[in-house]
């Protein structure tokens, strides 16, 4: 079968479209699974630009959404044809983080072959139901970003309707916090340097929107569309160059998920304001597989789908992390066979 895999020490220019062995038939506790789709994440791409290390021969992506072929001994909740989505922490079935994820030694794509291959064989606990009616494109937006923003949101931040919520950008977890926040009743507001992207996130529901390079000081204009309070809950995606902002735009009593360090690994933090302010600042890595069928089940009581901006071939990865690196995107991009 095809899978695309990456030779050490990684690089774009070191992803092969290779012909491997099949996985076979699945034993007791198994599913094997026809992979229709994945979606692009920053993990993935640090992982195939070579700033994460992982074995000589990885199969790439974390996402993984696809069709149950056949199932082993033991397994109830799955029956052949039916349509199934990855989990990012296979390992990781329900309650809080603990030692076990710590790293991402059981992550596909990372610390095990991920599911850019034809066909997959795993544990039927690495998998959920997929939404009904969604296609394996759509469904493969569920795996990393979409739960990161429904565990913020909802897990963690307990939001309410009426509660504002600021999120940074218009990535996928951050398309996915407008609808999870449109959901619950609750406000957003989002930033890019995009007057174009600010708008189409108004359509999707977003309250205000804020060009951060027209207000480079953005945390002043959260706080004068909150009436100088700031917001309930905050989406902070860069880490460095933007927590302190972050942490200037969060209410007293408020929270901030960290969920990503676009801007670096380390950085000052102006922990007086922080402390000042009685937020929790909180960082996050996905979530788990209870919290992940949650979101399905939130998906199929309502009628949102993801936004995807574009869709290469699984044989055009390279080509689809260099778009990913121009940031030019909206929402998610995806690969599909």
């Amino acid at each position: 079968m095809k899978a695309l895999t990456l030779k050490a020490p990684g690089g774009l220019e070191n992803i092969s479209l290779s012909e491997i062995n099949d996985p076979g038939k699945p034993g007791p506790g198994q599913i094997r699974v026809a992979i229709g789709a994945s979606s692009l994440n920053f993990h993935d791409l640090l992982v195939a630009d070579g700033s994460i290390s992982t074995e000589d021969g990885r199969i790439l992506m974390s996402d993984g959404a696809g069709t149950v072929e056949a199932v082993g001994e033991g397994v109830t909740e799955f029956k052949i044809g039916d349509s199934v989505v990855s989990c990012f922490f296979p390992q990781w079935q329900a309650g809080p983080a603990c030692h076990s994820v710590w790293g991402f030694a059981n992550t596909p794509g990372d610390g095990i072959d991920g599911m850019a291959a034809q066909h997959v064989v795993r544990d039927a606990t690495a998998f959920t139901l997929a939404p009904k009616g969604w296609s394996h494109t759509e469904s493969a937006t569920i795996t990393t970003a979409g739960l990161t923003a429904w565990r913020a949101l909802v897990s963690d931040g307990k939001v309410k309707p009426g509660d504002i919520i600021l999120t940074l950008g218009t990535g996928g977890v951050s398309i996915a916090v407008i609808q999870i926040a449109n959901m619950l009743g609750a406000q957003v507001i989002v930033t890019s340097s995009s007057d174009e992207k600010l708008e189409r996130a108004k359509k999707l529901g977003a309250t205000h929107g804020i060009n951060y390079k027209t207000h480079t000081q953005w945390s002043e204009k959260v706080l004068e569309l909150t009436h100088g309070k700031g917001a309930d809950h905050i989406i902070e995606v860069g880490g460095p160059a933007t927590l302190g902002q972050s942490i200037q735009s969060v209410r007293v009593g408020g929270h901030i998920s960290l969920i990503g360090v676009l801007t670096g690994r380390e950085g000052e933090v102006p922990t007086a304001l922080l402390m000042g302010k009685q937020a929790r600042l909180q960082g996050l890595v996905v979530g788990n597989r209870r919290e992940q069928q949650n979101y399905v089940a939130a998906l199929e009581s309502n009628t949102v789908h993801p936004v995807i901006d574009k869709t290469f071939p699984f044989a055009n990865l390279e080509e689809a992390f260099e778009y990913q690196t121009s940031g030019s995107h909206f929402g998610k991009i995806c690969v599909e066979w």
